[in-house]
């Protein structure tokens, strides 16, 4: 895959809306922020996913190979008890194709994973992530919000669609020029909510790792 020679001009806080996934890779061009894969989740994998009990949805937090997201994320659905089923399927290959296309773009031979099921406001305040870059994907309930600050809140808060990726840069590998581009988990505690939220992070040396 290669980055294409002329892309759509950035949105909001440099953010590009792509429809395909090897466009991914214009989180490399000098004015892109945050690059998004729109896509539409299955009617049928939403109502399912919503429709679980809390305590059957996956968690894992674990640094590993790309080629093995796909047994780990099996064995945290085993350990929630996740019903089987072409949905649980499906969430186990989606999550194993982004780690695959994740690493892919950045290069990176080992990635940090967080599977996490929240019901509180997790990481409330407006913020960039201290590392290189990092993906997103809300599998279940309100997405990650994101807008344009040089300090305090944006005046104008955007919404990820639920299923979508979300690739954004952090403060170590930052956009030129920098388009102040912030982002926070939705704000959820006390509405009864849960999401799911897969992280991804790339891992330069495992070793290192708590």
């Amino acid at each position: 895959m290669t980055i294409q020679s002329t892309i759509d001009p950035p949105a909001v806080g440099g953010v590009l809306t792509v429809q395909q996934p090897d466009r991914l890779w214009e989180i490399r061009s000098q004015d892109v922020g945050g690059v998004i894969w729109q896509r539409c989740p299955l009617t049928s994998f939403q109502a399912w996913i919503d429709g679980l009990d809390p305590e059957c949805l996956p968690r894992a937090r674990t640094v590993l190979r790309p080629d093995a997201v796909g047994e780990v994320v099996l064995g945290a659905c085993d350990s929630a008890g996740t019903p089987d089923g072409p949905e649980r399927r499906h969430l186990i290959d989606d999550i194993a194709t982004l780690a695959d296309i994740f690493s892919t773009v950045m290069g990176a031979t080992y990635l940090r994973l967080r599977l996490d099921v929240v019901d509180t406001n997790a990481c409330r305040r407006f913020h960039i992530d201290r590392l290189t870059a990092r993906l997103i994907c809300t599998y279940r309930g309100t997405a990650t919000q994101y807008g344009t600050a040089r300090e305090g809140d944006p005046g104008t808060i955007h919404t990820v669609p639920t299923g979508t990726p979300f690739l954004m840069r952090g403060t170590l590998w930052p956009a030129r020029p920098d388009p102040g581009l912030v982002h926070r988990s939705p704000p959820i505690e006390g509405s009864g909510k849960t999401r799911l939220i897969l992280v991804l992070d790339p891992v330069e040396d495992p070793s290192g790792e708590p």
